[in-house]
């Protein structure tokens, strides 16, 4: 395995001279919100969050920032299609290096494996610095082909950046506009909250071999503006914050009163978060949750249909997206707490890769989130227990075989 964050090591000094200890002290939230915050630390006021949906949204607002970036431009990436949306973001990329703007782009070895070699080259031929993350090098020492950065980060002069779930590919953009139609969401922050992001980019960046530049300040040294939301960067590149994201989630399942509203695409979620669902249920809390009626893993679709059983024998009321696939990471709690992020609520994303989501408390943002999802669920079909019974048996059985393996998935 390569020297990168996958592997969950332990703090290096490298990770204590990029600013993760001493601990800040906890910012002062709203006494009506501080049952959602969890942990108090680490949240920064005056953070300007805005959805987007899907690439007819995500991608003009990326290339954008792109585009007007004076400084610096830092990309980490799953998947990196080198099809037409690919190619636009490489020459947002290349025109910028050109420029004399600082250019970074980290990708993941495995997601963005169609990336070319001649991509690539061009790229640095026009200034792009490049790192590739945990290559296919079954040959080096400790090498593991799970561990993978699934992260989607985009941060320009750290001033904007973005997180979500989109990668960079036609499948993410509207039929209408020649693509694949997925359903995904992500966000574009402003604040201090984009100084986090800096910094976990430049930390997995120069952990993974990258040239090391000057770490960006810290994010609770920048002074609150008047915008009411204030965000959380979470990510799980430590060991000791592995489970972080997870946590986070129960912390707030735990503390919903009104409605929990979960779009997952790939949903197998442990033993304690069905219980802490169901027991959110049992409290009178109106639970729902979308997950793809079509998945493109097949075993996640199949093992999928087992938890949608297990789901609604809680009380969850599941949704199946209709559409092509259905790829979001976000959840809204009572209109208040909110997140948006790369993580899946499965094993690969609690186990193996490197994820990131955002934290969010406001209410404008939660609605919105909200509305959403309720406007979304118009368009899914409700997965009962009479639904899991009509189908043929040969699927049940299957469903319940590729559930065993979850933790391969």
């Amino acid at each position: 395995m390569s020297r990168g964050l996958g592997s969950w090591r332990r703090a290096s000094p490298a990770h204590r001279q990029d600013g993760l200890a001493p601990r800040p002290e906890p910012v002062e939230l709203p006494p009506a919100w501080r049952r959602y915050a969890g942990a108090r630390s680490r949240w920064r006021g005056g953070s300007q969050v805005r959805v987007l949906r899907g690439g007819a949204e995500t991608f003009p607002a990326q290339l954008g920032a792109i585009a007007s970036a004076q400084r610096s431009v830092c990309l980490e990436i799953y998947i990196f299609e080198e099809d037409a949306i690919g190619r636009r973001f490489i020459d947002a990329l290349c025109e910028r290096a050109r420029a004399g703007v600082e250019v970074r782009l980290l990708f993941d070895a495995v997601g963005s494996f169609g990336l070319s070699a001649t991509a690539q080259d061009g790229m640095r031929e026009a200034g792009v610095e490049i790192v590739e993350f945990h290559p296919i090098a079954p040959w080096r020492k400790r090498w593991n082909l799970s561990h993978r950065d699934h992260r989607k980060i985009l941060v320009v002069d750290n001033e904007v950046a973005f997180v979500g779930g989109l990668n960079i590919g036609e499948e993410y953009e509207a039929a209408a506009a020649g693509g694949g139609d997925w359903h995904d969401m992500h966000c574009s922050l402003r604040g201090a909250i984009v100084l986090d992001l800096a910094r976990c980019f430049r930390r997995t960046w120069v952990a993974n071999g990258g040239k090391d530049y000057p770490a960006p300040p810290r994010g609770d040294s920048v002074a609150n503006v008047s915008e009411p939301g204030y965000a959380r960067m979470i990510d799980n590149a430590l060991r000791k914050r592995r489970r972080a994201i997870r946590r986070a989630y129960l912390d707030v399942i735990h503390a919903a009163q009104h409605e929990v509203l979960i779009k997952n695409a790939y949903f197998l979620p442990d033993r304690e978060l069905r219980q802490a669902l169901g027991r959110a249920v049992n409290r009178g809390v109106e639970v729902s949750v979308i997950v793809p009626g079509s998945s493109d893993v097949r075993l996640v679709e199949w093992a999928g249909l087992y938890v949608c059983r297990q789901m609604s024998k809680l009380g969850v009321k599941v949704l199946r997206w209709g559409g092509v696939m259905m790829h979001a990471k976000t959840a809204a709690i009572d209109g208040v707490w909110s997140t948006i992020g790369s993580y899946n609520l499965d094993a690969r994303s609690l186990r193996y890769n490197l994820e990131i989501t955002v934290e969010v408390l406001d209410a404008g943002v939660g609605g919105e989130l909200a509305r959403q999802f309720h406007d979304d669920a118009t368009t899914c079909e409700p997965f009962t227990e009479a639904v899991w019974r009509a189908q043929p048996w040969w699927r049940r059985a299957l469903a319940n075989l590729a559930y065993r393996l979850r933790g391969w998935l």
